[in-house]
């Protein structure tokens, strides 16, 4: 399968998820006008922090961190272009496209304010500058997809288990549920046609009662 078929199947099954999870929160968020260029930016600020910005002091950059905050941002740019176009294949086609290419952009913090720029004064989703930061931070489509199928499936398992009400237990006998995500999505076949069954068996095992 070529790099463009490969990509064009990720982001179909990207976005039947993006669609499902946003129905579980909400059977109305296409009508809801919930700001997701919003969440794009905040989460660019925040990720930036992750990344070290400041040139008054040792800075460590923390990869893993960084590219959890990029799956984040997928998350809310998928739900952008859903709420901007309603021929799915049109999508597909778009972000296939634009998730195989990249500028030359070699700095981490502008490409990273090229993504937060679109999102802020368009209210828009940049999938090219969201490639130059998953090529800075090492990370290709492939990576992406299988950190965003694992976050969608604990993004599902918090619905079910009381995160709207606040009853949801984030840390599992001293880890953060992202760490032990993290753990799980190692130690299965992210291949596997049941991956997201599996993993979502494993977390429920996991989770403390």
């Amino acid at each position: 399968m070529s790099e463009i078929s490969t990509a064009k199947n990720q982001i179909s099954q990207m976005l039947t998820m993006q669609n499902a999870m946003n129905s579980r929160v909400s059977e109305t968020w296409r009508v809801n006008n919930y700001e997701w260029y919003r969440a794009i930016w905040v989460e660019c600020a925040e990720m930036l922090d992750h990344h070290g910005w400041k040139w008054w002091k040792h800075q460590k950059i923390d990869i893993a961190q960084v590219q959890l905050e990029l799956v984040d941002i997928f998350h809310f740019g998928l739900s952008l272009r859903l709420m901007a176009n309603d021929n799915i294949d049109e999508i597909i086609d778009e972000l296939a496209s634009e998730l195989t290419r990249s500028s030359d952009e070699s700095d981490f913090k502008i490409a990273l304010e090229n993504l937060a720029s679109a999102a802020v004064s368009n209210k828009t989703f940049d999938a090219i500058a969201l490639a130059d930061c998953m090529r800075l931070m090492s990370m290709d489509l492939n990576e992406l997809f299988r950190q965003y199928v694992g976050k969608n499936t604990l993004n599902f398992f918090r619905q079910d288990h009381g995160y709207k009400d606040g009853s949801y237990i984030k840390i599992w006998n001293g880890e953060e549920d992202n760490e032990i995500l993290a753990t799980l999505v190692n130690t299965l076949d992210t291949s596997a046609g049941d991956f997201q069954q599996q993993l979502y068996k494993a977390l429920e095992e996991k989770y403390p009662s």
